[in-house]
């Protein structure tokens, strides 16, 4: 009986036990700032070791089940330090998360990320907290005046203006400054992808290059980093000597499923006019030259401000829609937008639809990571006859700046009133013209990540950048100007873009030994640029009907000599071979060393040329690690680093003797006369790449627990082996010559 009473005891304890160890429950709890005390939407709560969690909801509250004393919950939010919890006899957590250290943020670099305590060259990271405010139309807005040594500025106020990013200045005197941009890992062209016009209306005129980030919508994209020394951009070999800008766009979160929309709408105006002579002083100045007479013969009787005519209050739109969301395997992100921008001078604008789609999932036991980027954007800009190299005669803007004051804008009969060739009413340019460019563009990748072992994983991309652009250019008969007037003129202009992408690339980390850690990456990247343009003139229409001079060739008068004329086209096709290597060693989290080498292969020289070859070396010593950094620092760090990156931003196959139709020639009374085949540039077999080579040295730190942090660096940056069209000493075949000039600068 005794027995049998220990048996019961023994099996009752070993049921309490079980009982007390493996009872669930719920538990809940808010999750706060420890600042400010407000409450985190959308904190992951995790059980350790598990993909079990939830997030919190809009007033910072969680609830969870199926939870015991032994549970160990995670709680992490980004910006903020994680925080683990045990459960044990509560049933009810309150968390309070601390912001994360500066250092603890990430950046992007090439092919990859890394800790910004980690980084070992110059790199400026900009986050969407950190973003430009305000109505932002283009994509480089949002980091104007963020990063220090990035100087950006537009070409003109023009809606869709091209935009000039310079970091650390010019490299090249000839060739491409403007950096490489990246975007989700996918290399853009460089080229100019909207169509433009060989030609002009007024005397030789040429409208300026558009902005290659137009077809990006701000409200996608969730960091911009730039890479600014030769030590961090390296790994881009040839196309990195300009610096490197990389783009990463917003996803879907874990736990989130969100439905957005905001709208938003801005005025701009011309800051300053120019400062002209009224009616009055003109005719006055007027008459000082050539006498009362000729002041009586140019007074229209009335006053004018042309500026006034030409310029006025734009109002732009902006529509932004969104949704998305993610759970432990997967997380996409689906966007639309409309924008409607006009210009300060009357009829510019561009009008922009972009969607985009983003979306990543797990297979495999999570070892398979496939994803999706797609964007694809249709753009319309409405030009005006503002030019880069007008003639005498003058472009929109010209004319309006010489026009005389005194003289009405219309003929008492309602028409245009147009003195002459040489001075054409500005207000009929853009009434009697009309003037557009339609861009189709698309950008997406497709990746495959799989993670061979616990270190080492391989990553296949297919990218694609696509455009096809249209120009349509007409200037009615009706115009009074130099070679437009009692003929009209129309230009057709088409120029299509296909630039693939493949690249394969290992990336190996792991503790090599006790407190040093190692990361190595190795792989291949093939690139080609397929680019086809196409253009044509045509002149003497029996029409003054725009549309018509547009859509329908009847319109002209094919009986008259040269009255449609192939002005140009072009094809060309090159391609990048690039096989590449990366290796990271840090030692006891405070000696960081990086080298990369690089080596391309383009068909843009020739075949003894082809490959260059740029390599670099970085080192940083996070000085904050030693004991004798005073504890005034929250940070301190030492970087050297030394690179060589290339050029070869110059046209197709300038090693090759190259053969071309001349331009068609218009002469001053507006008459096409033709050209022929000739050799425009000898053969240069030993062209070869411009290259840069840069020194930085830099000083990161931190004080007052992060609140006050910054960077100092030091840089000196040489360019060898310029890539130049040199004029040819006269009298020769060939006006000019391709050459690497012996300098450097």
């Amino acid at each position: 009986m005794k027995k049998l009473f220990t048996i019961l005891g023994c099996t009752l304890v070993l049921v309490c036990v079980a009982g007390t160890s493996y009872a669930q429950k719920t538990v809940t709890g808010t999750i706060t700032d420890a600042d400010s005390g407000e409450a985190l939407i959308g904190v992951n709560i995790l059980v350790k070791g598990t993909d079990t969690g939830t997030i919190t909801d809009i007033d910072g509250t969680y609830s969870i089940d199926g939870v015991d004393e032994n549970t160990v919950l995670v709680f992490s939010y980004t910006g903020y330090n994680d925080q683990e919890v045990l459960v044990g006899g509560q049933t009810v957590i309150d968390v309070a998360l601390s912001a994360g250290a500066i250092l603890d943020e990430i950046v992007v670099i090439g092919y990859g990320t890394v800790k910004k305590s980690d980084a070992t060259g110059a790199v400026t990271g900009v986050s969407e907290k950190d973003f430009n405010q305000g109505v932002i139309a283009s994509p480089e807005q949002l980091i104007q005046g963020r990063a220090a040594g990035v100087q950006i500025t537009s070409a003109s106020g023009e809606p869709g203006a091209g935009v000039n990013i310079r970091i650390r200045g010019t490299s090249s005197v000839r060739s491409g400054n403007n950096p490489l941009f990246v975007v989700d890992g996918v290399p853009l062209s460089g080229e100019d992808t909207g169509a433009g016009i060989s030609g002009g209306a007024f005397s030789d005129g040429r409208m300026g290059s558009r902005n290659p980030l137009n077809f990006l919508n701000p409200n996608d994209i969730a960091s911009i980093d730039i890479l600014k020394d030769a030590s961090a951009t390296a790994i881009y070999g040839s196309r990195g000597a300009n610096g490197v800008v990389l783009i990463t766009t917003k996803k879907g979160k874990f736990g989130q499923d969100l439905l957005s929309y905001d709208y938003s709408i801005g005025f701009s105006t011309i800051s300053k006019k120019y400062d002209l002579l009224g009616k009055d002083a003109f005719l006055d100045a007027y008459e000082s030259f050539n006498g009362v007479d000729a002041r009586n013969s140019l007074d229209g009787g009335t006053t004018t401000d042309w500026q006034d005519e030409i310029f006025r209050q734009g109002v732009s739109h902006n529509h932004n829609f969104s949704f998305g969301g993610g759970d432990q395997v997967s997380d996409y992100r689906f966007s639309f937008s409309y924008s409607d921008q006009e210009g300060i001078v009357e009829t510019s604008g561009l009008e922009r639809y972009t969607a985009r789609i983003n979306a990543n999932r797990k297979f495999l036991d999570e070892k398979l990571n496939i994803g999706v980027q797609v964007t694809a954007a249709t753009t319309r800009d409405d030009n005006v006859a503002i030019t880069e190299n007008s003639g005498f005669a003058g472009d929109l803007l010209g004319a309006a700046l010489k026009a005389n004051p005194s003289a009405p804008v219309y003929n008492p009969d309602g028409t245009f009133r147009q003195a002459g060739e040489d001075e054409p009413n500005p207000v009929a340019i853009f009434n009697l013209s009309d003037d557009f460019t339609n861009t189709l563009r698309a950008l997406g990748s497709l990746s495959a990540e799989y993670k061979i072992t616990d270190h080492l994983s391989f990553k296949s991309v297919i990218g694609f950048d696509r455009s096809i652009s249209e120009r349509r250019a007409a200037f009615s008969r009706d115009l009074v100007a130099q070679g437009i007037v009692g003929k009209g003129r129309a230009y057709f202009n088409d120029i299509e873009i296909d630039n693939r992408l493949w690249e394969n690339y290992f990336t190996y980390n792991r503790d090599i030994a006790t407190n040093v850690s190692f990361t190595g990456l190795l792989g291949y990247s093939y690139q080609s640029f397929d680019i086809t343009s196409s253009a044509i003139e045509m002149t003497n229409f029996r029409t003054s009907d725009l549309d018509l001079m547009l859509n329908n060739t009847a319109s002209v008068d094919l009986s008259r000599d040269n009255s449609i004329v192939p002005t140009n086209s072009s094809s060309s096709f090159d391609e990048i071979q690039s096989f590449f290597g990366r290796v990271n060693v840090g030692v006891q989290s405070k000696y960081l060393f990086t080298g990369t080498l690089r080596a391309d292969g383009s068909t843009r020289f020739g075949e003894g040329n082809q490959y260059g070859y740029f390599p670099s070396f970085a080192f940083k010593w996070r000085l904050i690690e030693e004991d004798w950094v005073p504890e005034v620092f929250a940070d301190l760090g030492l970087r050297l680093g030394w690179g060589v990156t290339g050029n070869q931003e110059i046209p197709h196959n300038l090693f090759q003797e190259r053969q071309r139709y001349s331009d068609w020639d218009i002469d001053n009374g507006g008459n096409v006369n033709g050209g022929g085949l000739g050799s425009v540039a000898f053969a240069n077999p030993d062209l070869q790449w411009e290259t840069t080579s840069q020194i930085n040295l830099g000083i990161d730190f931190g004080f007052l627990d992060y609140r006050l942090t910054g960077s100092l660096d030091f840089y000196k940056k040489n360019t060898d082996d310029l890539l130049i069209k040199v004029t040819s000493a006269q009298p020769a075949v060939s006006p000019f010559v391709w050459n690497n000039l012996d300098a450097d600068v």
